[in-house]
């Protein structure tokens, strides 16, 4: 099975972590790349879609493709290092071809610091199910609707609906969780 090529692959990788960026690290964002909804078609009649999410300049990650659906369901996790919350996770859906450039089905990005800032509260006994904090869609993010950091089970869970951008159509949804780390600087 061949690796799925994007437009603006840069070969980074994956294991060249710093031991400065392990000094800064808070802690390990987990993002399960539910399904997306309603994706655009860029082939004859549907599209094999996959996401590429990124972080910073050395964060770079990929779902597997899903052949022939504009409604897949990946249910994938993909995990980005933390060292610096107020950069934007930026989420792009490309078209998988097997004999040209992938075509880009739409982008998005969402911000993490509502979820982080949350992570620092002392949230411990509180009834599953809690809601710590809303965040509102609005003109300068990607939210389809309400988002929802919730206290679920002893971990901090945000669920969230994207709608991509320059593109005629699509959403993608995922929920953010967080790993702690032994000696994380998070709270």
């Amino acid at each position: 099975m061949s690796s799925p090529k994007t437009p603006d692959s840069e070969g980074v990788a994956a294991g060249s972590a710093t031991k400065s960026l392990m000094d800064n690290l808070l802690g390990l964002l987990r993002i399960k790349i539910k399904k997306g909804v309603n994706l655009a078609v860029r082939d004859v009649r549907t599209s094999d879609p996959y996401c590429v999410v990124k972080m910073g300049k050395n964060q770079k990650l990929k779902t597997r493709v899903i052949k022939k659906d504009i409604n897949p369901e990946w249910n994938e996790d993909l995990t980005l290092s933390v060292s610096d919350p107020s950069l934007p996770v930026k989420l792009t859906v490309y078209d998988h071809d097997t004999f040209s450039m992938d075509d880009k089905m739409g982008d998005a990005e969402f911000d993490i610091k509502p979820f982080v800032e949350a992570l620092k509260m002392y949230l411990d006994g509180l009834p599953s199910g809690t809601v710590i904090t809303k965040v509102l869609p609005c003109r300068t993010n990607c939210l389809a609707e309400e988002s929802r950091v919730v206290w679920q089970d002893g971990k901090l869970v945000q669920d969230m609906i994207l709608r991509l951008r320059n593109v005629e159509c699509g959403e993608v949804e995922l929920q953010l969780q967080w790993i702690e780390l032994p000696g994380s600087k998070i709270a």
